[in-house]
């Protein structure tokens, strides 16, 4: 039972440093929506966890990116430079690639 509290406490531990590290790179304000998932990837070539994170800056426009490793292991290094924040603007629901 202690191994699961521990794991939980590390895992929200990384998802907040995570948030964190977006909120900052981005220059997002503390009511900008910021969500961290870890999925699991079952594609050929996929690792087997992947973390995506995903922001909104208006209702209509939501930006995703994604790190090709589990949340605990994801650095900031692997966060996408500042001025490509354009660039990760999504309209499609579909995040099974890329």
């Amino acid at each position: 039972m202690l191994k699961t509290a521990t794991r939980n406490t590390e895992q929200l531990a990384a998802i907040r440093r995570l948030k964190d590290w977006t909120r900052e790179r981005f220059s997002l304000g503390d009511d900008v929506p910021v969500m961290v998932s870890e999925l699991a990837c079952g594609m050929p070539g996929c690792p087997p966890l992947e973390t995506v994170v995903t922001f909104w800056t208006t209702p209509e426009t939501r930006h995703v990116f994604k790190a090709f490793k589990p949340v605990a292991e994801t650095t900031q290094d692997d966060l996408p430079p500042y001025w490509m924040k354009n660039a990760i603007i999504s309209d499609s629901d579909d995040l099974s690639c890329c």
